[in-house]
């Protein structure tokens, strides 16, 4: 079984409010500890982060299992929310909500929107970064399903 290695390097000067740096591949920023939390809110940061792998994971899937499936789409956008929870000084990372918006051609039969919905569904338990938090983290989904309108 093939396996897949991924490397990140990361530079913290300081203490807690300071300004790190990381960089994996293509990814190279600053990050810090977000306002909502006292810290500085420079670059980015690992509530960020963790929303940003969830939300890019679970729509790749998803376009990946309308691609297998030949279901036809003309657009494909999302929304993500991640909440997290401070209880008596305990940070927790409580939930994730998905809103994908799938937009399918005007011509697209009632099957095909119950197929956009089932693959929506089925795309987050799919999904790697959704299956390594589960059990951890609180996954929701609001799915939009729509038809483009004929113009003209």
């Amino acid at each position: 079984m093939p396996e897949h290695s991924f490397h990140l390097k990361a530079h913290w000067p300081g203490l807690r409010n300071d300004v790190g740096e990381i960089e994996s591949g293509n990814l190279k920023t600053q990050v810090s500890i977000p306002p909502e939390m006292d810290g500085p809110g420079i670059g980015t940061n690992p509530d960020e982060m963790l929303l940003g792998a969830a939300a890019t994971c679970y729509i790749i899937t998803l376009a990946a299992m309308m691609e297998r499936s030949r279901l036809e789409k003309e657009d494909l956008t999302m929304t993500s929310e991640g909440i997290v929870d401070v209880t008596n000084g305990v940070i927790t990372y409580k939930k994730i909500i998905h809103r994908p918006v799938i937009v399918l051609k005007s011509t697209a039969s009632a099957k095909d929107e119950e197929l956009a919905r089932k693959l929506a569904e089925r795309a987050e338990s799919s999904c790697m970064i959704s299956r390594a938090i589960q059990g951890n983290v609180e996954m929701g989904l609001e799915v939009n399903i729509c038809k483009k309108e004929v113009t003209g």
